[in-house]
């Protein structure tokens, strides 16, 4: 591939400080990458040169394991990780496995589209793998990289939206987006407030904290859901007693697979969602990765080669 935008994502730090036992130096880090095919192996039938594609998180399967075997590509036991266990897109070119590539229509720009391939796309499946409806209550907990889509996602979804942020200068900005609601999390009862709201169908928490998790779920509605996507640097305390008295559930969502991503970007360019992003060139990318990492970045920080 060649490499027209690479999307920086906080699980870049999985390379970039050696946090995982799988990452081997020297490695390329980047899992969210769009670009042009300008070779295919001989045996790819499935795409051609000139095909612009994106590949993320998920870096290919197995297709023999039990998880592959039923259909979860992106749950393979020998799956193949972007950036962590293959060089990754933070390059002006990369090879990837035909079948972790995702068709990008030619109505995203590869800057819109490249942080679609993690950030898009995981908060995309997250919801649509929930039991919410149209005209249920979701509230985004966070505002930054990963819920600004969210947002989006859950309001052009149909869903009575609720932006959760630590901070009030957001509050326009999440109307913008399409949020119902919105909550200031640093000046007031959280759980309260989605409680007046009728209480929350689902929550999906995007801001890495636990306190983000813990906050929101005394305000589920009954059988409420609670989806995290947002990796807390400390362990979640939650009372089971409340759980158990509003039929509640906490969850987990990892990313998807390149069919997935094709989804996300669909839904994109059907629904007119876009991802906010700040661009740097790829001798910049130490300052990409810092910004993102002291979360500066408004929203998705991107390096074009």
């Amino acid at each position: 591939m060649d490499i027209e935008a690479s999307g920086v994502c906080h699980s870049d730090v999985f390379t970039v400080e050696q946090q995982r036992p799988e990452v081997e130096l020297p490695t390329i880090p980047g899992h969210e990458a769009v670009g042009e095919i300008v070779e295919t192996g001989k045996d790819v039938e499935a795409w051609s040169e000139g095909d612009r594609v994106g590949i993320g998180w998920h870096g290919g399967y197995c297709g023999d394991c039990e998880s592959c075997r039923r259909g979860n590509f992106n749950m393979c036991r020998n799956g193949e990780i972007s950036g962590v266990t293959r060089d990754g897109g933070h390059a002006e070119y990369m090879t990837a496995r035909s079948e972790a590539l995702a068709n990008v229509p030619s109505e995203l720009d590869s800057e819109d589209a490249a942080p679609m391939m993690c950030a898009g796309v995981t908060t995309f499946n997250a919801l649509r793998h929930t039991d919410a409806r149209p005209g249920d209550t979701v509230a985004v907990v966070g505002v930054g990289g990963l819920g600004h889509l969210g947002v989006q996602y859950a309001s052009e979804s149909g869903f009575e939206t609720v932006a959760v942020s630590t901070s009030n200068d957001k509050r326009e900005l999440a109307k913008e987006l399409g949020a119902d609601h919105f909550i200031d999390s640093s000046n007031g009862n959280v759980a309260q407030q989605l409680r007046e709201i009728g209480g929350a169908d689902v929550a999906l928490v995007t801001a890495p904290a636990a306190e983000a998790v813990e906050q929101v779920i005394p305000g589920l509605g009954t059988d409420g859901e609670v989806t995290v996507v947002g990796v807390p640097g400390s362990p979640v305390e939650t009372s089971v007693g409340q759980l158990i008295a509003s039929r509640g559930s906490v969850s987990g969502w990892p990313s998807g697979h390149a069919k997935d991503s094709e989804d996300t970007m669909d839904f994109g360019v059907l629904r007119d969602v876009h991802t906010m992003t700040e661009t740097y060139s790829l001798d910049q990318y130490e300052q990409a990765y810092q910004s993102m990492m002291e979360n500066e970045a408004r929203f998705r920080a991107v390096v074009l080669p």
